[in-house]
């Protein structure tokens, strides 16, 4: 006799899960892993592209070394540094001029 799940043993389980969690919330269960699963596969391909993209980092490096406008998120970041400056800068004149 083997020891595996046999199919009554299934159709069992899936009863008391069923009765356990009731027929309205089995498809909002289902539906919820499944975003779950997407968003795991999502983070997990992002995880690798950053891997792949660390690798090639130290090319990066040396195109930049010569003052090159940094691409990407670096572009972006060198942006929200050059506005936060700019923002400081007013305040501090705003500040100025209310003394």
């Amino acid at each position: 006799m083997l020891n595996g799940l046999q199919p009554w043993h299934l159709i069992i389980l899936v009863l008391i899960v069923v009765l356990l969690f009731g027929a309205k919330r089995l498809p909002d269960a289902a539906r919820s892993i499944g975003k779950s699963m997407k968003i795991f596969k999502a983070e997990t391909k992002d995880m690798r592209g950053e891997d792949e993209e660390s690798a090639s980092e130290p090319e990066k490096k040396e195109l930049t070394a010569g003052k090159v406008q940094p691409a990407g998120a670096d572009q972006q970041v060198a942006d929200l540094q050059r506005q936060l400056d700019e923002l400081k800068k007013q305040q501090d004149q705003s500040q100025k001029h209310a003394s």
